[in-house]
Order: structure tokens, then sequence, then C-alpha cells
């Protein structure tokens, strides 16, 4: 174990081999794998869990409480806890906020925000400056490009891929209506689909299992299985290849 004096670290709850860089500040109650590194300029807050394997690197910041400051109408609600899973990559300067797991072998890009009860899978790619709001999944092994913005209560399924600059958004009232769940949904995007760079997905759309939407385009209806939409707003152009197994 290597952990540096100028690093305050005050659990006891550490693997072996772990490294912790200078100016790093670990509260108690935080949970740290083996063979994890921890970058200078760190902040890890108490109920957070560690993976093996995994590297934090400078300035990220985990288990950040949401606060409102007077100015928000919906408040947050989540537990004190991250999970982070095994052999991930949390880059410099991005921020976890409470109530999120984290599954094995996943990248946080650069400054990534993840807000409070987000879930995501295993073997995913969160890009550089990718936003994720409030109460969002991501299932395994997507891919989730720079600067796209993920809306609250937005449900992204397994194999995904979202291209960079894409927008979701999950209220046509703009808050009008209220934050209750029945008025605020972002889009379903549905097993392997695609959607591509600069696209917005409007409210409560549904992107069905292994569609395409193409770049540029604003989809303001749900899009079926397998079929690829384009424009604005977004119409049906066609139909995209099957999976392997579905051909079987």
């Amino acid at each position: 174990m290597n952990i540096s004096p100028l690093a305050s670290v005050s659990t006891k709850n550490i693997g072996e081999n772990v490294t912790i860089h200078p100016f790093v500040v670990i509260d108690e109650d935080v949970k740290i794998g083996n063979n994890v590194v921890i970058h200078p300029h760190v902040t890890v807050a108490s109920g957070v869990e560690i993976g093996d394997n995994t590297e934090i690197f400078p300035g990220a910041f985990i288990g950040k409480e949401p606060k409102g400051a007077g100015a928000t109408a919906r408040q947050p609600v989540f537990e004190k806890k991250v999970v982070i899973g095994k052999n991930c990559s949390i880059g410099p300067h991005a921020t976890i906020y409470f109530d999120v797991e984290i599954g094995n072998n996943t990248l946080l890009g650069d400054a990534a925000s993840i807000r409070e009860k987000v879930r995501i899978g295993s073997y995913c790619i969160i890009a550089r400056c990718v936003t994720v709001n409030y109460e969002t999944t991501i299932g395994d092994r997507t891919k989730i490009m720079d600067s796209t913005h993920i809306t609250g209560n937005a449900e992204i399924g397994n194999d995904v891929f979202i291209s960079l600059l894409v927008g979701t958004t999950n209220d046509n009232a703009m808050g009008a209506q209220g934050y209750a769940s029945e008025h605020v949904r972002g889009p379903r995007v549905r097993d392997g689909a695609m959607i591509g760079a600069g696209a917005t997905l409007l409210p409560n759309v549904e992107i069905g299992e292994g569609a395409i939407v193409a770049a540029g385009s604003v989809v303001t209806k749900d899009v079926a299985a397998h079929t690829l939409v384009a424009g604005v707003p977004a119409r049906t152009k066609g139909t995209t290849h099957k999976n392997v197994k579905d051909n079987e």
C-alpha cells in the first residue's frame, strides 16, 4: 500500500496494493478494493465502494450530494452510497453523485457527470463531458459519446450506441405541470439501437430494438424496431439489418 503523507485518508477499509496520491481526500466509511489507484485532488465521500483494479484520475469527485440551492422545484431523493465495479476508469474531473451504481470494466470520460439514482452497466463507455441525469438506467456494453446529454428518467438498453452532441428531453411542458413521474419521462432506447450525431430525442419516445436514428434528426414519436429514421421531424426511410441472432 502506497499512501502519500499529503493525502487525507480517514477510512481503514483499504485493500492490497493500493496507491493514493497527494492531495486526495477520502472520508470514513469508504471501501477501496485491491490494486486501486487514486490520483491527486480526488475527493471520495463516505458511503463509496470502489472495486478492484479501478483507477480514478485527478480532480474526480465521487459521492457528491445533490443540492438545489433553493432554485429547483424537484427535490432530490437519494441514498448516500456509490458503488463502482472492478476494472473501471474514472476520468479527470468526473463527478459522480450519491446513489449511483456502475458495473465492471466501465469508462467514465473527462468531466462526465452522473446524477443521483443512475445505474450504469458493465463494459460501457460514458465519454468526455457526457451528462447523465437523475433516475436513468444504462445497460451493458453501451457507448455514449462526447458532450451528449441523457435526460432524467431515461432508459438506455444494452449494446446501444449514442453519438456525440445528442440531446434528450423529458418534459413537453417544460416544468409547467410539475415534476411528477407521469409528466416527466425521458426517451427509451432499446437494445442495439444507434443514435447519430446531433440528433434530438423528445420526451417519452421509444427507439425500438436495432433501430437507427440518422444524424441531426429530431425524433417526435416512437421508432419501430429495426427501422431507419431521418429528418426534422424524423420519418421512416427504410429498415436496418437485424442482428445475426435474429436471422438464425
